[in-house]
C-alpha cells in the first residue's frame, strides 16, 4: 500500500501575489538602477515604491497602517 504524501496548503492573498509579481518582474531593481542607491540609505527607492504599491492596494480591501516589503513576507501564509 502506498504511503500518502503530506500536503501543505498556504493561503496567498492578493497582496502576497502582487509582492511576488513585483519581485519576479524586478521593479525594485529597475528603480534602484535608475535612481541609484546611496550607502547611508536604510530603504532604497525601489523598496519604498514597492511598499507604496502594496499599501495603496491594501486599502482597497481594508485599511492598513503601512505595509513594507520587509513585512510583506507575512502576507503569504
Amino acid at each position: 500500500m502506498k504511503q500518502a504524501n503530506k500536503i501543505e496548503v498556504k493561503t496567498i492573498n492578493h497582496l502576497g501575489i502582487l509582492a511576488g509579481i513585483i519581485d519576479e518582474i524586478g521593479i525594485v531593481e529597475i528603480i534602484n538602477q535608475q535612481l541609484g542607491v546611496r550607502p547611508q540609505e536604510k530603504l532604497t527607492s525601489g523598496i519604498i515604491v514597492k511598499s507604496i504599491i502594496l499599501n495603496a492596494l491594501g486599502f482597497v480591501s481594508r485599511p492598513r497602517a503601512f505595509v513594507s516589503p520587509l513585512g510583506a513576507r507575512s502576507l503569504a501564509r
